[in-house]
């Protein structure tokens, strides 16, 4: 089985929120104690962290999910539930993070890198927060909110500083096992590396640089023939590449040839690419029955012969490439691989309204759903506290915008209110109407709350 893994799925959850608490103070020789329902604990967030010491995704393949706990609810004598604890995820430098519709969410490119994704719900007040001169005993508290939950789509592109490219079979897995510690599978066939390999190339006391074996590619890789998309992304954030051409190719194509397809998959799948430094290198030349092309290093990973020339021009192109990386993150310019490129979901603010298949009017919005999320709407106050809450939102009027109508039907998070022009009440009218009641999970109304327009 592989243990190297560049693409997986995620499920990630933040902890729900903790309720609120309705509380009373209740000591002795105390009259009529006032609220002290505390607010319960915040739910723990979801993070994704870049790890230097992670090298693949392998740990989400068979266990996809990840989920914090939940916030802890309030309690009586103004006691506050405890927040849940975080989940810090760690996954390897030069991680794309995508929703399901394919879109870039987060580039964690460097070490350390943090990401948030999936917030935890907040936790709801306690009835003392409701406490007003009009209301002095609320019977009513906020429910905690329900943690986000995301499925992603996780996608390793390698960070090395030199990418090894030729035709499979082109010697590739033997230099990189002679100029590193890296001891990839080596055989005289041709995919042989079927996986991308990573060694570390050290020279003297005072360089070291990281040299990238990139499965062979064949005519028509930028077109995804020979898993070619799977390959090519991982020469995306190289500072260089190193084209190898194959001097005893068991199918005869001459060096030339090599380079040409070469190219030409470089520039068809990213044309940035043809301009990154490059050398090219004609190998295997203990085996030689091509002509290497002209301006090409000879080497021979077997004997050893050209290695220590070959590894002094990387070095130097490693060196150029890093500076200028350098230099362009003082000015702003550098590339992603030395920037802390770091995309962020943006937090939905206020409330949107829409148009469910039946007619009804949705109000979505975090702010407009924890207006309504009281422990008991039908408690004396919570639902004028509610509707004031979404009267100050503007909800009332945004209705009245998109154009609804007496008795069209409203639904805010869990719960659904019939809407009426408060013009046409008379002062008997009860707000909550006679069939108050919950949401039972979305299965079926049992609750109507009649949604008040103030003129």
């Amino acid at each position: 089985m592989s243990q190297f893994v560049d693409e997986c799925g995620l499920n990630v959850r933040g902890g729900d929120g903790g309720a609120g608490c309705v509380s009373f103070r209740r000591e002795a020789h105390v009259a009529k104690g006032g609220p002290d329902g505390g607010d319960g604990g915040k739910g723990g967030d979801v993070w994704l962290a870049a790890d230097h010491n992670v090298s693949s995704l392998l740990a989400f393949r068979d266990h996809p999910h990840r989920r914090a706990s939940n916030g802890t609810h309030g309690k009586g004598k103004r006691r506050h539930g405890a927040s849940g604890d975080d989940v810090v995820v760690s996954v390897p430098m030069g991680t794309l993070v995508r929703d399901q519709q394919g879109e870039l969410l987060a580039d964690l490119a460097v070490d350390g890198t943090r990401w948030l994704a999936a917030a935890g719900g907040q936790g709801g007040h306690g009835n003392s927060r409701f406490s007003t001169p009009n209301n002095r005993v609320p019977r009513f508290a906020e429910q905690g909110e329900v943690g986000e939950q995301h499925w992603l789509q996780l996608e390793l592109r390698l960070l090395a500083d030199v990418a090894l490219i030729g035709f499979p079979n082109a010697g590739k897995s033997t230099l990189i096992s002679r100029i590193s510690a890296a001891r990839p599978k080596i055989a005289d066939f041709p995919f042989t590396t079927l996986e991308p390999n990573l060694g570390v190339v050290r020279t003297g006391y005072d360089f070291e640089m990281v040299v990238a074996d990139i499965p062979g590619l064949i005519a028509g890789a930028s077109e995804g023939r020979g898993l070619g998309h799977r390959f090519l992304r991982h020469i995306e954030r190289a500072r260089a590449l190193v084209l190898l051409l194959d001097l005893a190719s068991q199918q005869e194509v001459e060096p030339k040839e090599q380079q040409r397809v070469l190219l030409h998959e470089l520039g068809a799948y990213r044309p940035e690419l043809l301009e990154r430094p490059r050398l090219l290198v004609a190998s295997k030349t203990d085996a030689a029955h091509l002509v290497a092309p002209q301006g090409a290093m000879c080497i021979s990973a077997v004997t050893g012969e050209g290695l220590d020339e070959l590894l002094a021009a990387m070095v130097g192109l490693v060196r150029q490439a890093r500076q200028k990386d350098h230099a362009g993150s003082l000015t702003g310019q550098g590339s992603r691989q030395t920037q802390q490129t770091v995309l962020h979901r943006p937090m939905p603010q206020g409330f949107t309204i829409e148009r469910a298949a039946d007619g009804a009017y949705l109000v979505v919005g975090r702010q407009a759903e924890r207006a309504v999320a009281l422990s008991d709407l039908g408690a004396p106050g919570a639902w004028d506290f509610a509707r004031g809450r979404l009267e100050r939102m503007g909800v009332d009027k945004a209705l009245v915008r998109v154009g609804i109508k007496q008795g069209d039907t409203v639904r805010i998070g869990g719960v659904e209110f019939e809407y009426h022009d408060e013009q046409n009440y008379t002062a008997n009218t009860d707000p909550l109407g006679a069939d108050a009641g919950n949401l039972d999970g979305g299965n079926h109304v049992n609750r109507v709350n009649r949604l008040n327009r103030q003129q």
